[in-house]
Formats: structure tokens, C-alpha cells, sequence
């Protein structure tokens, strides 16, 4: 990246009457950037105009993009960010607040029906401003993993970054469109989604909040665990399962194990991904809905692009399969086992691995009979490692591929002992642990690297989920604890809760920022066809009442039955309309609950 491409890191916002000016901040020469609040066209200009009265001014740290609704755009920026580590010798920041302005005047001559629709795009943008674990870098590329960084061409690397940037992983890739056809490089900033964190491990045996410090003999190391969420199929638990037919799938995450020491760098890469099938899991408010299967004939070729894909971007492919051999899932992975026989062969491999059949609810540490068949897969791909010359010593030739039916609990556990075991791989690989030595011999070590997984469990958990992972428990201490199983109750409730009345919205939020779904005004404006039935008057909250309603004054009418027998009509009228409405709801679950208008997915 040369000099006239580097990223601005601090710049001030002037709201003017006509215009928004981005004027740098941080030293940098370089041109201001004119956003007009009517058009939302854009234009450089030499310095800030003056103005008559007092505009308001804020810092912010990054321009994350333009949208573009009916009344006007809407330009995202990032208010407020904290430095948390540094990649690759290059510090790393976290977004924690975002701010949305409105490019346009309020629509006043704009029809009725458009303000109502501009009025509820306006609110997605507020959910919008909430979405967690975004991170950035103004000086390295952290969309890609170290490997394929060290693999970048020389011309590759005087790119800005964002050119450089895998797309998958871009998470405001549309949003940064408008900016790039005004070839405004300085302003563009790559983010991600997913997580980064940082485990340094120094003598002493002190640590601290997200630096976890603790001795292993007199060496230093650090550990840096990153998660890269792929954009393709982004979504919330419920609303995106399975895959599309390209072959891309739902909770996507790269996660990238990163190892400093004595000059050296290692490096290993896993990744997980819902089962990549045509299938949906649509709520209906009941606990656990049926698994649908959709278009089973084009299962093969969907397997196959998937894998093609893979195999393209990591070489050698083992996909661990966790999920349960009986019952709905038993379906799933047996349909999954079906398809993968077209694919399997000396580069691809399939394991099926019934999680909860052989470790239970409590006995994980029977993943060691996973390992044992996945051994020799991760001794012949090995990792990436570079010498204190940043010379390639080792590449990983092959990826681990892990899901469960969430890809979020069991496959976090999975993902967390194969990290450890590549780490000791590593660390005897450079002489710092002996031939029989691990990490649970080193208790911070040991305790450190578990909080580290945990943690990182957790963020991709409530990106896709709402909640913490669950099982977590075992990841952060070893073993699963009481606490931790009625946590897991108590997560497992709120995951109910937010998939069946909240995450609808929160997919019309991410559909709307990823460009899933653009607006326009042809298509919104023409008129939909109306709700007809129990769909028209569908409300959770208002059947709740009825049912609370009627139960009420049937115990009432009960408790008045000694003094006048026709209570006994009048409680059996109340319970049968409370039953009534429950049989109602229970009958149309799918119309009681809070799903996407927006988009839906091609299949």
C-alpha cells in the first residue's frame, strides 16, 4: 500500500445545512470529502467552506459506507473504537458505536405509502447500529489469513486495502460501493465481522483483562484467535440454515490460530459451516421445529460446489460431522453422507462424529476418540510457519470442516481441542514443549487458552444466536459445571425467545445492509396483496391476553361455584375460550411469529 493510499484515521464530520464534509484529521495530506444532504453526491474539496453560523462537529474514526433507500441515502460511520491488539505487528480496532446520517431533507413531497416504507427501512438502520463483533485495521488486510497474505503478490500488496480484501469476509462490501465508483481510496475501510482476541504469555505468571499473561520456561508467546464471518449467507439462526444453491452455507466462520514466538509465526486455519444441504428450520413457536429438506434431487451438485469452493481456497478438506445419528438430525447427516459420496476422494473426506451419543451432556473429553481419526488428516496439512526472516517453513495444505446443526456449541468444542493439539504441534515443532508435554501440564497456560476459545465461542454465538454458546462451561474450565449447565438452560430459553419474536426483524436489518436485498422503487412501491385470514389479526401478545384473560376469570368463576352453581357454565365458557386460542396459535405457530418481509433467499 503506497503512501497516497493510505486509510485516514481520524477525521471530523461538519454537518452543514446543504452538505456533510469529512475533513482528515490525523495529519494526513489529502482532500475533504463533500457529501451533498439532497443528492448524496460526492466531490472532493480543498478545505472545510466557511459558514455563517456554528455547524455541529464530530470525530469519527472510519467511513463504513453509503445506503441507499427511497428518500435518500444514508451515510455510516464509526463514532467510537477501541484499539485490542495488534495483527501481524499491526494494531487492530474494534467498532463500538456506529451513527447513521440521512443524506436527504425530510421526504415532503414524497407519497404516503414511500414514507411509510422510508419509515420502516430507517428502523432497520437503527437495529443495524447495534450489530456486534466489527472489527478493522487501517494497515494490514485482516480479511485474509496469514497464509494468504504471505502469499500476495507483489503488486497485490500496493493495492489499497480493500482491493486486496477476500469479499466473503468483507462485511461492508456493498456498503462501500457508492465510495469506490467515486474512487475516494483513503476513505474506504475494510471491516469484518467475527472476533479477534489476544492471549500473551509471559513469565511472571501475572495476567490481566483480555492479555492473558502466564510462563512457559522463558519464552514469549502470543496467540492472536481470529474469526472471519463470511457474508453470503449471513443471517440469524433460524432464518438462515443449510445452503443456497451456489453452494454457499449459513454461519460461515473462518477461524484463524495465530502464534508468535522468538520470531517466528505459525499460523492454522479451521472453519465451520451449517450443513450444506437445501434445508430450513422454519419457527412455528414450537421448542425445536421440524428440519425441512428442500429439492433433496439437487443435494449432489449443491454438495459439490461447496466443496469446490473449499477445496479452491484450502486444498485437502475433512468434514467432521457432530451432529446426532437418530431423529431429525439423523436425516440431515444421513442425506449429507449421501451427497458426500460424489465428492469423497484423496483431497475431500467425510467423518461423521455423533456428539452427544458418545460424550454425552458431560463426558467431552471423549472428543480424544475424534482426534484419534483426524490425526493423521492434521499431521499431513500441518500449518503455516515462518521463520524470523518471514520465510516459509511449513504451509497448511488441507482445512479442517466442522458442524454440528447450529455450528455454534458442539462445534466450538470440537474447533477448541483441535486448536490446542495444533498449538502443542507447534510449540514441540520449535522446541518450547517436550515430545510428551501439553498445555494442561502449564495451568495458566492451560486456563488462559480455554478463556480464549470460550470467548471466542461466545462472540460467533450472539452474532448467529443472540446468546452465548452453549457447553461453554467445558471450553473456559475443562469440565462441566453446575453453573454452567443452568446457564445453559437459561440461554437456551432466551435463544427460543429472540428466534421465534425477534430475529425476523434482525434478518430484514442484515438482508438490508449486505445488499441481500436493495431497494427499489418499482418493486416496493407496487401494491401487495393483502393478509387475509387469521394472518390480518395474528398477534402473540394479544392471544397471549385472551388465553391469560380466560384463564383468570375461570378461576374466579371456580372460586364462586359454592355460591352459585351456573359459575360452573360461565368457568367452563372461560377455559374453553382460553383453550380455543391456544389450539389457534398452536395450529398457525408460523403466522404468530417474527419473520423476514424482506427477502428470501433463491434456493
Amino acid at each position: 500500500m503506497t503512501e497516497s493510499q493510505k486509510l485516514y484515521t481520524r477525521m471530523r464530520l461538519w454537518e452543514f445545512p446543504d452538505q456533510y464534509v469529512i475533513e482528515p484529521t490525523d495529519g494526513s495530506p489529502g482532500s475533504c470529502l463533500s457529501i451533498n444532504r439532497v443528492d448524496a453526491s460526492m466531490n472532493l474539496i480543498d478545505e472545510v467552506p466557511h459558514c455563517s453560523g456554528e455547524p455541529k462537529t464530530l470525530t469519527i474514526f472510519g467511513v463504513v459506507g453509503m445506503l441507499k433507500l427511497f428518500a435518500g441515502s444514508y451515510l455510516i460511520v464509526i463514532t467510537e473504537c477501541e484499539c485490542v491488539g495488534s495483527y501481524l505487528s499491526h494494531p487492530f480496532y474494534k467498532v463500538t458505536s456506529l451513527k447513521i446520517f440521512p443524506c436527504d431533507h425530510s421526504p415532503k413531497n414524497t407519497p404516503a405509502e414511500q414514507k411509510k416504507m422510508e419509515t420502516e427501512f430507517s428502523a432497520l438502520l437503527k437495529v443495524s447500529e447495534k450489530t456486534p463483533g466489527l472489527y478493522f485495521s487501517y494497515d494490514v488486510n485482516i480479511t485474509l489469513s496469514a497464509q494468504r497474505l504471505h502469499e500476495l503478490g507483489d503488486e497485490s500488496r500496493l493495492l489499497p486495502l480493500w482491493r486486496q480484501a477476500e469479499p466473503r469476509f468483507l462485511w461492508n462490501n456493498y456498503m462501500l460501493e457508492v465510495l469506490i465508483d467515486n474512487k475516494l481510496d483513503p476513505f474506504l475501510l475494510p471491516i469484518i465481522q467475527g472476533n479477534i482476541l489476544i492471549l500473551v504469555l509471559l513469565e511472571n505468571y501475572h495476567y490481566c483483562f483480555q492479555s492473558f499473561q502466564a510462563a512457559v520456561g522463558k519464552d514469549i508467546i502470543d496467540v492472536t484467535l481470529i474469526a472471519r464471518r463470511c457474508t453470503r449467507r449471513s443471517g440469524t439462526r433460524m432464518w438462515r440454515r443449510g445452503a443456497d444453491s451456489d453452494g454457499y452455507v449459513a454461519n460461515y466462520v473462518e477461524s484463524e490460530q495465530i502464534m508468535k514466538l522468538n520470531g517466528f509465526t505459525a499460523s492454522f486455519v479451521q472453519v465451520r459451516g451449517s450443513i450444506p444441504l437445501l434445508w430450513d428450520q422454519i419457527v412455528n413457536l414450537t421448542y425445536k421445529p421440524k428440519f425441512e429438506i428442500v429439492r433433496l434431487e439437487e443435494a449432489p451438485r449443491v454438495v459439490e460446489r461447496h466443496f469446490l469452493d473449499l477445496r479452491k481456497k484450502y486444498g485437502n478438506v475433512i468434514a467432521v460431522d457432530l451432529v446426532n445419528k437418530h431423529g431429525g438430525e439423523g436425516r440431515l447427516s444421513e442425506k449429507f453422507a449421501d451427497a458426500m459420496q460424489h465428492v469423497s476422494g484423496d483431497d475431500v473426506r467425510y467423518l461423521h462424529f455423533d456428539f452427544h451419543q458418545i460424550c454425552g451432556h458431560v463426558h467431552f473429553e471423549r472428543l480424544s476418540i475424534l482426534y484419534d481419526q483426524i490425526e493423521d488428516f492434521l499431521v499431513k496439512n500441518g500449518y503455516l510457519l515462518l521463520n524470523e526472516k518471514g520465510e516459509k517453513v511449513e504451509v497448511q495444505t488441507g482445512v479442517v470442516r466442522s458442524n454440528c446443526i447450529d455450528c455454534l456449541d458442539r462445534t466450538n468444542v470440537t474447533q477448541s481441542m483441535i486448536g490446542r493439539k495444533m498449538l502443542e504441534f507447534q510449540l514441540k515443532r520449535l522446541s518450547v514443549f517436550d515430545a510428551e508435554e501439553t498445555i494442561s501440564a502449564h495451568s495458566n497456560f492451560d486456563d488462559s487458552f480455554k478463556i480464549l476459545w470460550a470467548n471466542h465461542g461466545d462472540e460467533i454465538s450472539i452474532q448467529y444466536s443472540g446468546t452465548p454458546a452453549l457447553k461453554g462451561d467445558f471450553v473456559r474450565f475443562g469440565k462441566r459445571t453446575v453453573q454452567g449447565i443452568l446457564n445453559d438452560g437459561r440461554n437456551s430459553l432466551m435463544r427460543y425467545y429472540l428466534n421465534n419474536f425477534c430475529d425476523g426483524t434482525k434478518q430484514d436489518a442484515i438482508d438490508l445492509l449486505q445488499g441481500h436485498y436493495i431497494v427499489s422503487a418499482s418493486r416496493d412501491m407496487t401494491p401487495t396483496s393483502q393478509k387475509g385470514g387469521i394472518e390480518a389479526v395474528a398477534s402473540f401478545r394479544l392471544a397471549m391476553s385472551l388465553v391469560m384473560t380466560g384463564l383468570f376469570f375461570t378461576m374466579m368463576s371456580l372460586r364462586r361455584v359454592r355460591y352459585d352453581h351456573w359459575n360452573v357454565l360461565f368457568s367452563i365458557m372461560w377455559a374453553s375460550m382460553s383453550l380455543a386460542v391456544a389450539i389457534v396459535v398452536k395450529a398457525n405457530g408460523r403466522v404468530f411469529c417474527n419473520r423476514p418481509s424482506l427477502h428470501k433467499p433463491p434456493r
